[in-house]
């Protein structure tokens, strides 16, 4: 291998390469995007937030599913955990500075959806109507 190929094989794997299958961005890819992980991040841009009040923001998802997406974003850097040494256990949760930056892109999505949802039901409506 030579000097050159060398330094593009590492300036891929630095950036990453989504479409290569053993790149790791896409696995922070599928945390972001994750029904679920979405969610938090569009919640989290409010501010600070308990479990117990996420759990409630975000309908549908059960405690096991939250604490794994809220695992898996605070591992990836963009959520942080602080525990509050009380009893009962007091836990927040916050964006991370690279947190909010991501949280404002999927919130650009989720924004675009909600806008463009007629639009995109009178679409699925012809489809099934077809």
């Amino acid at each position: 291998m030579t000097a050159t190929t060398r330094k593009k094989l590492s300036a891929k794997i630095q950036r990453g390469e989504v479409f290569a299958a053993a790149c790791p961005s896409r696995e922070i890819l599928n945390h972001v995007t994750s029904r679920w992980g979405v969610l938090v991040l569009v919640a989290l841009m409010e501010g600070t937030h308990r479990f117990s009040e996420l759990r409630r923001k975000i309908g549908g998802v059960s405690e096991k599913m939250l604490a794994q997406t809220l695992q898996q974003l605070e591992q990836d850097g963009f959520i942080d955990r602080l525990s509050h040494p009380v009893v009962p256990p007091h836990v927040d949760y916050s964006l991370t500075a690279l947190g909010e930056e991501i949280g404002g892109q999927v919130e650009s999505l989720t924004d675009w959806i909600e806008t463009n949802l007629p639009k995109i039901m009178k679409a699925q409506q012809k489809r099934i109507g077809n």
